[in-house]
């Protein structure tokens, strides 16, 4: 395993933005009470953010509300097997400048999902802030590079 440098943490966030738009799809971990929860979700990398959009009443929202550390795991099938994993906190935004600015980034036709706009009230965006950052290949087993937050004193 090999730690990615500060002066090396734009272009690890440009490699790892790029690998997981080749994933697609990926999973999100959540806790429910002691139990882990895992669902399938489409985020999107803005710089060294992730968003993705949720509806207020799911049952992601519940346990981001009462635990919001997340982990979301992103693969791409072979020939490259490609791996990402990614730890953070999750936020949940009402505030109408996160909202907008998920709307914008977000890489996906939200009204697909019945989403009408950045105020529509069944539009929840999630904005999770990375505390650790892995990209690698053969499932985390070849060429694992990490990135981690540096703790604030």
């Amino acid at each position: 395993m090999t730690s990615v440098t500060a002066d090396e943490t734009a272009e690890f966030f440009r490699e790892v933005e790029a690998a997981s738009k080749k994933a697609v799809w990926c999973a999100l971990a959540t806790v429910d009470r002691n139990s882990p929860r895992v669902r399938i979700v489409h985020p999107t990398w803005d710089g060294q953010v992730l968003w993705l959009a949720t509806g207020p009443q799911s049952a992601k929202v519940r346990q981001i509300r009462a635990n919001p550390t997340v982990e979301v795991q992103f693969q791409v099938a072979p020939p490259e097997f490609v791996h990402v994993v990614v730890r953070g906190r999750a936020e949940l935004c009402d505030d109408p400048e996160d909202r907008r600015r998920a709307w914008d980034v977000i890489d996906y036709d939200l009204t697909a999902f019945g989403s009408k706009g950045p105020d529509d009230p069944n539009f929840l965006p999630v904005k999770i802030l990375p505390e650790r950052v892995e990209l690698s290949e053969m499932f985390g087993s070849v060429n694992k590079r990490v990135w981690q937050l540096v703790p604030r004193c």
